[in-house]
This record gives C-alpha cells, sequence and structure tokens, in this order.
C-alpha cells in the first residue's frame, strides 16, 4: 500500500488540527483502498452484511455531500446513490463504476473544503438536521468521527482481501 498521508500536528490552532485530522482521515481510506482491482473493491465483508470498500467510498462521497453542500451551505443538491434503497450507496456496487464513485467522492472533498474554509467554526448550519441547529465545528468533529468508524472497516476488508493492514 502506499501511504502519502501527511500526519496531522501534534500543535496548532483548533481549525488546522480539525482539516488535518479530517484530511488524515480521508486520506487513510484511499489508502486502504489503494492497489486493489475494481472486483476486490467491491468484495462484500461477510453476510449478511453488505459492506465493501467501494460501498464505503460511495458512502463518504454522499456523506461529504450532505454535510457540506447541504446542510452547511443549504444547497439544493440530490442525494448522491439514493434510489427506494436507502443503503443503495453499500448495496448496488456489483455493477458500479469504481472510477466514477472515486472521482464523485474526490469531487465532494474539494467542494467540501472550499465551502469549510469560507465558514467560522461557530457558524450554524444553515439547514438544520433531524430538527437541530448544529454548528460548522460540530460537522467538522461529526466527519472525523464518521471516517474514523468506517476506516476501522475499511482497514478489516482490506486484511480479508490481501492480508495488508495498517495505521
Amino acid at each position: 500500500m502506499t501511504d502519502n498521508r501527511i500526519p496531522p500536528p501534534f500543535v496548532g490552532d483548533e481549525r488546522t488540527m480539525l482539516n488535518n485530522w479530517l484530511d488524515w482521515h480521508r486520506e487513510t481510506l484511499a489508502v486502504k483502498c489503494a492497489g486493489l482491482s475494481v472486483e476486490q473493491l467491491r468484495e462484500r465483508s461477510v453476510p449478511p452484511s453488505t459492506l465493501s470498500l467501494l460501498g464505503l467510498v460511495r458512502h463518504m462521497a454522499h456523506v461529504e455531500r450532505s454535510w457540506f453542500r447541504r446542510v452547511l451551505n443549504d444547497e439544493d443538491v440530490p442525494l448522491l446513490y439514493k434510489t427506494d434503497d436507502p443503503d443503495a450507496d453499500f448495496n448496488d456496487v456489483d455493477t458500479a463504476s469504481a472510477q466514477e464513485a472515486f472521482a464523485t467522492w474526490q469531487a465532494e472533498i474539494e467542494i467540501a473544503r472550499k465551502l469549510s474554509a469560507e465558514v467560522p467554526l461557530d457558524a450554524i448550519a444553515k439547514r438544520q438536521r433531524h430538527g437541530q441547529d448544529c454548528s460548522h465545528r460540530w460537522i467538522l468533529v461529526h466527519m472525523i468521527e464518521e471516517y474514523a468508524r468506517h476506516n476501522g472497516h475499511a482497514d478489516l476488508l482490506r486484511e480479508r482481501i490481501d492480508g495488508l493492514t495498517g495505521e
């Protein structure tokens, strides 16, 4: 596995720490997927779970869009990978394009970075989530948590595929 991640600094202001930790976790998912074939990216964990690395990439593209574009910035953009199946981002990977999924995920990350850079940490998101206001800071912390949790899944998936593990 090629690992070009830049470790977050041990000292820094709050925005620097949040952004660097979020970028570390974004890149960690990319590292877990690096060098695998499309078939390996689609490989499921264990029944009945439909979890796969490709599903995780699709899910995180959806999460990036939902929190930064829809909630923080109140953009009227469609949800990604949503059908009648609320878990289509995970479930519909058998014929999904890995190239498209990775491109979409990276595009959503770039948009999220731009939007985030323009908003103070204590700003309240323009759209409520489940009837609650949330701050930009909360969104960043939540995104770090979301990636950290799913990177644990990704580590197990990668180990099952080819035995590689890592931080």
